[in-house]
């Protein structure tokens, strides 16, 4: 009979396991399929009380991966995906680090969900990302 310890600590070296045979994502277009869906362009970041998180030039639809460590660039590993959404993990040295479900509603509408550490901080951001037009 295995007892409750053994089975967290089997657990958890699984899970590393499991985490270990993830596949490093490269930045760009064509890295993550069901994010090249989106059109490039304006995009306004929402939370769902509608209040505005952040407006993005959208190129690199792997942005939204992101949207606490924007701008930064952070090596990233594909945890899963569907025809619909995809799961990464990605971390900034020096920054932090995130775990985020981009799910594609549209080509102008994804829905983002993304929680980790920003300078040993927890965050946790929901938003609506919508494309509003051409980047200026």
């Amino acid at each position: 009979m295995i007892d409750m310890c053994s089975f967290v600590r089997m657990a958890f070296l699984l899970g590393l396991g499991a985490l270990g045979a993830s596949s490093a994502v490269p930045q760009g277009r064509g890295a993550l399929p069901v994010l090249d869906r989106l059109e490039a362009g304006q995009w306004e970041l929402r939370t769902p009380s509608n209040s505005r998180i952040a407006a993005i030039c959208l190129g690199d639809p792997g942005q939204l991966v992101q949207p606490r460590h924007q701008g930064t660039d952070c090596p990233r590993t594909l945890i899963g995906s569907d025809d619909r959404s995809v799961t990464v993990r990605y971390s900034c040295p020096g920054t932090g680090s995130g775990r985020t479900v981009v799910r594609v509603e549209t080509p102008r509408l994804a829905q983002i969900d993304s929680q980790g550490l920003d300078r040993g901080i927890p965050f946790a951001v929901r938003a609506e990302a919508r494309r509003i037009g051409a980047c200026n």
